[in-house]
């Protein structure tokens, strides 16, 4: 794919994510309602798009009870505010054996495995326009975790996704997850246009320096649309190296706390001063309407 800086951008903002971070600033929503209220403010600072994980009102852990997808999806949708609202499908392939010595029985209390069907239930119930697809497997920063995503189970929740006429966004660890999205495309279970999430610096997929995000860049089709982000203090350089590749950009508190060193941020500040960057670099941030048409998005009632 030939270096050619996008000139229309749209954010992404992943509003809250599933990680353990609800103890770690009072920014981060729990509760159905400060998600939706967070997911609002960061549309208003200029966010196309939100990208929704529900937690637990009360302990802030993640969750994937269907009732608070619904209640979120149904304020974002009665808000006076328009977003595209883009919900996880990551949730249900999180496996976590015993020790290294004795892996053998696995770590019940952490260990959450659901077949496609159960972890598509929400996307089905609230039919957001977009859902993610994490394109593989892989070991997800704790010793002891692995986030699993294997090609069957894969190809059944395209399957749903594509029947349901949601919008799958891939979610790409590494260049092997764009391997299988491809095969996936070929088969018709993922339709054009393909969108595609680049997700760096998560240990241990990619790796954030610049020669892997290009390989990840150059290993996409020319025509699939793609965002990219990078977690921490690497969030708001992976904006401007996300437009000057081609492509949109993600921020959140999902991926990066801070404002700056020692400044906790608020969605909406992340949005605020990713905007800033994209028009600083001479390209405009478009709104959720320019990215229906150009994603060819539905925005439907939910059943």
């Amino acid at each position: 794919m030939p270096l050619e800086m996008n000139r229309e951008v749209f954010i992404t903002c992943p509003v809250t994510g599933s990680g353990g971070t609800q103890d770690k600033s009072p920014h981060v929503p729990r509760s159905p309602k400060e998600i939706a209220e967070s997911a609002i403010e960061a549309a208003k600072a200029g966010a196309a798009v939100v990208h929704c994980h529900v937690r637990d009102p009360q302990t802030g852990a993640a969750s994937r009870r269907v009732e608070y997808y619904r209640e979120v999806t149904e304020r974002i949708r009665d808000s006076a505010t328009d977003v595209v609202i883009n919900l996880t499908a990551g949730m249900g392939g999180d496996l976590v054996i015993g020790s290294a010595e004795a892996p053998l029985p696995l770590n019940d209390k952490a260990t959450d495995m659901a077949g496609a069907t159960e972890r598509m239930e929400h996307v089905a119930t609230c039919l957001p326009e977009i859902c993610t697809l994490d394109c593989g497997t892989m070991n997800f920063a704790e010793a002891d975790y692995v986030m699993v995503n294997t090609p069957g189970t894969l190809r059944a929740m395209a399957a749903i996704i594509k029947d349901l006429g949601v919008r799958a966004e891939i979610e790409a660890f590494d260049t092997g997850h764009l391997w299988l999205a491809k095969q996936l495309a070929q088969e018709g279970l993922i339709e054009a246009p393909v969108l595609v999430q680049l997700c760096m610096g998560i240990p241990w997929g990619a790796p954030d320096d610049l020669n892997t995000f290009m390989a990840m860049v150059n290993n996409m089709p020319a025509d699939w649309q793609f965002s990219a982000f990078s977690l921490g203090r690497n969030e708001m350089p992976f904006v401007a190296a996300a437009v000057l590749a081609g492509g949109n950009v993600r921020v959140g508190l999902e991926d990066n706390l801070y404002l700056e060193k020692g400044v906790l941020a608020t969605n909406a500040q992340l949005v605020e001063r990713a905007a800033r960057i994209i028009t600083d670099m001479g390209a405009r941030v478009i709104g959720p309407e320019e990215v229906r048409k150009k994603l060819q998005l539905e925005k439907r009632a939910p059943r």
